[in-house]
């Protein structure tokens, strides 16, 4: 019971625990049918991707505030520059453009000292306007060459009996979460967060761990918005909007501490399935959709002061 305690998901444990008898309680039929579940589950696998990222780049005591902009920017590209490139060299590019934006965003937060949340956020802006530009507001769809495409078809519809992202989000997650618990990058990577001069003492390169997450944050963002592309091949330049502040309210519902040094993998994960399942629920219910706003500003913040006392309760500084 300690370890499950110690767990650095415990929070999001007991958050989906809860969230799954009021569920139960105010609408079962509704809640329980493989419809229902088939939907939350496919949208928390692409909201997880995002989050994991996120989760990456919190615990290094930075933020991101862009993904929803690489995650629109790298779906574009796929769709866009797949008749030049073909479906693989696409995927490839918008990976690769992804990739970019976070290690420019990087380099500028640790080499210019800024603020990760004013670069990011200027990132943001910068890159919904080259949607902008770039698509000129306009739909664009794959061919339908592309969309029975083998790699298409690899990473949307189903893969051994289960959804694409489904899949994926297993092998990523399961992955990030070794990395994260069983390599010294991983340790360096909490150990930036939890206390940078320390950290330095110790011979980690801090800077380029910050620069390594934030990289890794835009990837994992733009391969989600590939996922979503070769489900729904179809783009619209407000593709990933808002996506950052769900992102992040899932990586600190699933426990990580905005004051960096502590979060999970898995954590972030079952922050993302509290995420949608409330949103899937209240538009099942016919509830208004600020609503789903209200809520995710109020489960931040309780989040955010139940992990704050969780990790003074475990000794750690907050």
């Amino acid at each position: 019971m300690k370890q499950l305690v110690r767990s650095q998901g415990f929070g999001a444990i007991i958050g989906v625990v809860v969230m799954l008898v009021v569920f139960s309680l105010i609408d079962f039929s509704g809640w329980w049918t493989a419809q229902t579940i088939t939907n939350v589950t496919q949208f928390t696998a692409i909201l997880s991707f995002v989050a994991m990222g996120q989760a990456l780049v919190i615990m290094t005591k930075e933020i991101d505030l862009s993904v929803g902009s690489v995650y629109g920017l790298a779906g574009v590209a796929f769709i866009t520059l797949e008749p030049s490139f073909g479906v693989p060299g696409s995927l490839v590019i918008a990976l690769v453009m992804a990739a970019f934006v976070g290690f420019l965003q990087a380099l500028t937060v640790v080499k210019g000292h800024l603020p990760s949340m004013i670069v990011t956020l200027g990132g943001l802006f910068a890159v919904r306007g080259i949607i902008y530009v770039w698509t000129g507001g306009s739909v664009h769809n794959f061919s339908a060459d592309a969309r029975i495409h083998p790699v298409t078809r690899l990473f949307g519809g189903e893969l051994f009996g289960v959804e694409a992202a489904i899949f994926w989000l297993v092998v990523a997650a399961s992955l990030l979460g070794l990395v994260l618990w069983a390599t010294p990058f991983g340790n360096r990577l909490l150990a930036t967060g939890g206390s940078r001069e320390s950290a330095e003492s110790r011979g980690v390169r801090t800077d380029r761990v910050k620069i390594c997450a934030f990289v890794l944050c835009s990837l994992l963002a733009g391969f989600a918005g590939i996922l979503t592309l070769c489900n729904q091949p179809q783009t619209h330049v407000t593709l990933g909007e808002n996506m950052e502040l769900e992102a992040i309210s899932a990586a600190v519902i699933g426990g990580c501490l905005l004051t960096g040094g502590r979060g999970s993998i898995i954590g972030a994960v079952l922050g993302a399935l509290i995420v949608v399942s409330f949103r899937y629920e209240l538009i099942a219910l016919g509830a208004p959709s600020s609503w789903y706003v209200t809520f995710v500003g109020v489960v931040l913040i309780v989040a955010v002061i139940f992990n704050q006392k969780l990790a003074r309760f475990l000794g750690h500084s907050v």
